[in-house]
């Protein structure tokens, strides 16, 4: 039976067998003849067979050398040749990076980063996975994550590709002119509102406010429930109600005055966006590519 220092020394036995002289086969394999010679004798005394006649002027194989040499010289080659693939691997960045992305970071750092990273690193694979659902990364197969600060796994890294941001509740001028304005957002119980689900939960989100030091939900209730944020803050637009928007994707609606925003003094900034992987001690270089890309990327338009 293999062990874990087997490959080692067939390695040395198959150099000095092929060259028939410690000195050179030290020389190809970087150490020194001794050291060599000891490693082949250690192996021989492991296996409980001469593999090499010794000499003073040469080195010639026993029969059980031939018999060994004829049977694993490939296997050791074809070994020495998976592993110089595998070590290529941290050299330049290649093959396929697993990347979990929440719709509202897709737009914002990954497709624009797209075009010139592919240019940069051809050979590597982006897999992208847009979702809003909260995934197990590494057990789910990912490899590396978008996802807003809340909801950050604890044991994995978290890079913040933004300051912290917040979200308001909005309607269009028409809703507001004919509903009035919430004074305080329990008041939202009375109106209707524009609710969003995450994907793979059963109960719509319950809209958060800070107020006194702490954090407390409120449960509205509306005509109309989406897993779409998008369709969301149109919906609002809309007239068809109030929507609970991040303040950075409602702005040019705001700004246009197609919506009014409400409740501010109860809305509180929360970690916004971070990019998310499992502490590794040698990192793949394409995931680490795609890391430096993504940030570099959000620190240009931060």
């Amino acid at each position: 039976m293999l062990t874990g220092g087997d490959f080692a020394h067939l390695r040395a036995f198959v150099a000095v067998a092929q060259a028939l002289s410690f000195t050179r086969a030290a020389e190809a394999l970087g150490v020194t003849p001794s050291a060599l010679s000891q490693i082949v004798r250690v192996f021989e005394d492991r296996i409980g067979v001469r593999l090499l006649n010794r000499t003073t002027r040469s080195v010639s194989l026993t029969e059980a050398g031939e018999t060994l040499l004829r049977r694993v010289a490939p296997a050791v080659a074809e070994l020495s040749r998976a592993i110089g693939q595998a070590r290529l691997y941290q050299e330049r960045p290649s093959g396929t990076v697993r990347v979990h992305v929440f719709r509202s970071a897709a737009d914002l750092y990954v497709q624009p980063i797209l075009p010139a990273f592919h240019r940069a690193y051809p050979e590597v694979v982006l897999d992208i996975t847009v979702d809003d659902e909260v995934v197990d990364t590494v057990a789910s197969g990912f490899d590396v994550a978008i996802r807003i600060g809340e909801v950050i796994e604890r044991d994995m890294i978290a890079v913040p590709l933004e300051p912290p941001v917040r979200q308001v509740p909005v309607a269009a001028p028409s809703y507001v002119a004919e509903h009035g304005l919430p004074a305080h957002p329990r008041d939202l119980l009375a109106h209707s509102c524009i609710r969003w689900r995450w994907p793979g939960r059963a109960q719509p989100y319950r809209w958060e406010f800070f107020e006194s030091g702490s954090w407390f939900e409120v449960e509205v209730d509306g005509p109309l429930v989406v897993n779409s944020k998008d369709i969301a803050l149109q919906a609002a637009i809309d007239g068809v109600g109030i929507a609970f928007s991040v303040e950075r994707t409602a702005r040019q609606a705001i700004t246009d005055g197609l919506l009014v925003p409400m409740l501010e003094a109860w809305c509180e900034p929360f970690p916004g966006h971070h990019l998310c992987f499992p502490q590794q001690r040698q990192m793949n270089p394409a995931l680490r590519a795609f890391i430096d890309t993504v940030r570099e990327g959000a620190s240009s338009t931060g």
